[in-house]
């Protein structure tokens, strides 16, 4: 296991997906349009790996021992447009398009179009060959690129586990829109293990319900589809650490953890 192994495989689902885009090209070019963030983290003697391409989020819960409290480590970066640095870095690898970022009804966007600078798929903005007909028009770029706009390749922390880290906390940007990485990890620090991503989608949902003027049981009547507009889709998965094990080389369990789960009408994260 390592950093470089993670990249590799990051950009041969990407590549794959491509092909399967251009193999359904004229039957189905929607597919070009189809892309996803992906988050990933791997637990391996006693080491910690986390690589992420977009906007979701993964934070650590770990024991403060001179105040005896659990504080929320961050261990990602988002790569939205939104994010200044992200902005400058697009900018550095398109120097010769000053369009390659637009603040567009308050909200920067790459081409005028995505929020996100790193995704896998989303094959118009990574070849000009999809940004054509039958594309639809919507989804097109109207300038000609000749390298890709979006990149697959993943940012990547790699780090050792101590007896201090508590819990993971994987989760889509529509969690993070609603509450900050402390309140989360609040969250899962004082409430019963059994539930808790639920839990913690709720609580997500409750402060949506609040910035929409609305109670939380109305929010919850609201077709999926037409929800849309009110919050964002979310995902959450909670990862609790066992130091005891997770430090043991010699550990036979399973060698995978976790499989994808899907959260509220939408994205997966494994």
């Amino acid at each position: 296991m390592s950093a470089d192994v993670i990249n590799k495989a990051f950009l041969a689902t990407e590549e794959d997906f491509l092909a399967l885009v251009r193999k359904q090209w004229l039957n189905d070019p929607h597919m070009a349009s189809v892309g996803s963030c992906c988050l990933v983290g791997i637990v391996c003697s006693g080491m910690l790996y986390i690589a992420n391409a977009g906007d979701s989020r993964v934070v650590l819960g770990r024991l403060d021992n001179t105040y005896k409290e659990v504080k929320a480590v961050p261990l990602s970066s988002e790569h939205n447009a939104s994010v200044e640095s992200v902005r400058e870095e697009l900018r550095s690898l398109h120097p010769d398009d000053p369009q390659i970022v637009v603040l567009k009804h308050t909200v920067w966007r790459v081409k005028g179009i995505i929020q996100i600078s790193r995704s896998i798929g989303d094959a118009y903005l990574k070849s000009a060959e999809f940004n054509r007909d039958p594309l639809l028009p919507k989804f097109r770029v109207p300038e000609p690129f000749d390298k890709p706009i979006l990149s697959a390749e993943p940012e990547t922390l790699v780090q050792k586990l101590d007896p201090e880290d508590q819990f993971l906390i994987f989760a889509s940007d529509g969690l993070w829109e609603h509450l900050s990485s402390q309140e989360a990890v609040d969250v899962v620090n004082t409430c019963p293990r059994n539930g808790i991503a639920r839990k913690l989608v709720k609580a997500a949902l409750r402060e949506a319900s609040k910035k929409r003027e609305m109670r939380y049981s109305d929010l919850k009547k609201i077709d999926r589809g037409v929800r849309r507009h009110f919050h964002d889709d979310i995902t959450v998965i909670v990862l609790f650490l066992d130091f005891h094990l997770i430090s043991q080389s010699y550990w036979q369990g399973p060698l995978v953890s976790i499989r994808g789960g899907v959260g509220v009408s939408g994205h997966s994260i494994c």
